[in-house]
């Protein structure tokens, strides 16, 4: 017996009262300082706000992320890397974040599909589109609303990243070449603005890139609820 996917890339997104934010880029590109700061202030204008990341977000989705990232868990090849991701990325669409967007909170998320298409679609080399459908396939199609991606030259990220020394990830290890097929894959994902995304200048000092990343923002936001009327569970 045979089967196949039944995703399929132009199948309608269903709509829900909530409004999702994703933050992407490569290895030190800010995106988790950016998206602390951005769910900050979203919640001190009233929304009710989930802040989570990837992998992780869920208690299984936290143990995929220790597995897949942590160094010495024995050899992970990309196939296997790009599938426990997508495992992760399907428990954390429809445990965490599509029922926050449900409830009409704004869900601000460090990486999400994109990451897969750089990291293992550009950077394993297994090919953007197929990964990029698996993942999509995994969250029954869940989109964010719109996609920051920091665009940070390779030099002044890996700059950045020269502080983390042994505490750097299995990711955040690889050499110089992968993570310029990953900043270059995220370069191309930017400029599809007509697919939700908006590039944002990620240098300099991080109060100038939160302002920068909440003129991005801002245009999605509706008026916030009142807490009594499903809001008030802040961040996560």
């Amino acid at each position: 017996m045979t089967s196949e996917l039944s995703f399929s890339p132009a199948s309608p997104r269903p709509p829900h009262p909530g409004t999702f934010v994703v933050l992407e880029g490569g290895d030190g590109s800010g995106k988790s300082t950016q998206a602390r700061i951005l769910a900050a202030r979203l919640e001190e204008a009233g929304h009710d706000v989930v802040l989570t990341r990837e992998p992780g977000g869920t208690e299984v989705g936290e143990r995929l992320r220790e597995l897949v990232l942590r160094q010495g868990q024995g050899e992970i090849d990309p196939h296997t890397e790009a599938l426990i991701y997508a495992a992760a990325r399907a428990a954390h669409a429809h445990q965490l974040i599509g029922p926050a967007l449900e409830r009409g909170a704004v869900v601000v998320c460090d990486r999400y599909i994109d990451s897969s298409a750089a990291y293992q679609g550009a950077g394993r080399g297994l090919g953007e589109g197929p990964v990029t459908a698996l993942s999509r396939w995994a969250t029954e199609d869940l989109q964010p609303d719109l996609t920051v991606v920091l665009d940070v030259p390779l030099a002044d990220a890996r700059e950045r990243m020269g502080g983390r020394g042994d505490g750097a990830d299995r990711l955040e290890a690889e050499p110089d070449a992968f993570h310029s097929r990953v900043n270059a894959s995220f370069a191309r994902l930017a400029e599809r603005a007509e697919r939700g995304r908006a590039a944002v200048d990620g240098t300099g000092a991080v109060e100038a890139v939160a302002a920068r990343v909440w003129d991005a923002v801002e245009p999605l936001l509706g008026t916030p609820r009142p807490a009594d009327e499903g809001g008030g569970e802040g961040l996560r």
